[in-house]
């Protein structure tokens, strides 16, 4: 099947799963699964409806999702874990969807050899669709994106996860110094997704992200990687090609980072761990 075919397919399963969480939106109670991390019951639904989709139309490839039907797990059926891959983050910003803040996504992404070459981003209240396939660009509701060309400055939004803590729980020096200082815009959305999508459309300069997990990064690195955003753990090393084999949840920390700031925040947090 051509990519860009492909992507119509999933763009459409991503606009399905957007409307069930609007049915629900407002309407759902916080419920808490593994590590007492908020889901809904439209979170279930939403998978539910993707995975179907995806097993109807490439019943041979793999899939990782951020639920299951109990929330007692995550969903991980690789056949092929070097092979195609869906992964899946039915609503990115979960809290948000429960309080009734309008920024979360519903999230698709595919990958191949552990790279990301597929990615569907869509916002949900919004209703706007980020998408990219490899070779083919990024695109925000079919019109072409791309990364800030421009360097850090007075003018810069940079996004921040909301969830900063490290493993010791504490923040770490560079988000106290980040958030501290006023010449750049820090902005916290809430949605790990979103957020990453601010940079690939040259709205934000960055975007770092320290406790995501794999369906967080998987659909947007590929929007990411075609808008020319330069994207890395917060070491600056490469997160791609991941090896999805056996994954159960692990964090995939990333800095997502126009190509003129990328050395520059790096350097920030490595002299400020």
């Amino acid at each position: 099947m051509e990519s860009a075919q492909e992507l119509s397919l999933v763009i459409e399963l991503a606009r399905g799963a957007a409307r069930i969480a609007l049915e629900q939106y407002g309407k759902v109670r916080r419920l808490t699964k593994r590590n007492a991390e908020a889901v809904t019951d439209a979170d279930r639904a939403c998978q539910k409806h993707i995975v179907e989709g995806l097993r109807r139309f490439f019943p041979g490839d793999g899939i990782i999702g951020e639920e299951n039907d109990t929330g007692d797990a995550i969903t991980f059926d690789c056949p092929d874990p070097d092979g195609r891959v869906w992964v899946i983050d039915p609503i990115d910003g979960t809290n948000n969807f429960v309080g009734g803040f309008g920024y979360f996504a519903v999230c698709i992404g595919r990958m191949e050899k552990g790279v990301p070459v597929l990615g569907v981003v869509l916002d949900v209240t919004r209703g706007q669709v980020y998408a990219a396939a490899r070779g083919a660009g990024a695109s925000l509701d079919g019109q072409p994106i791309r990364a800030l060309d421009t360097p850090l400055s007075d003018s810069t939004l940079l996004m921040l996860t909301s969830n900063l803590l490290n493993s010791k729980g504490v923040p770490p020096q560079w988000a106290i110094r980040m958030i501290g200082q006023t010449v750049w815009k820090i902005r916290m959305g809430g949605s790990a997704a979103l957020d990453a999508m601010q940079v690939a459309a040259g709205v934000a300069h960055g975007s770092i992200t320290t406790n995501g997990k794999l369906w967080d990064i998987a659909a947007p690195a590929a929007v990411l990687l075609e808008a020319g955003v330069n994207l890395t753990d917060l070491q600056g090393q490469p997160i791609f090609p991941y090896k999805v084999s056996g994954y159960t949840g692990a964090k995939v920390p990333f800095l997502a980072a126009a190509p003129k700031a990328h050395e520059d925040l790096l350097r920030e947090m490595r002299w400020h761990p």
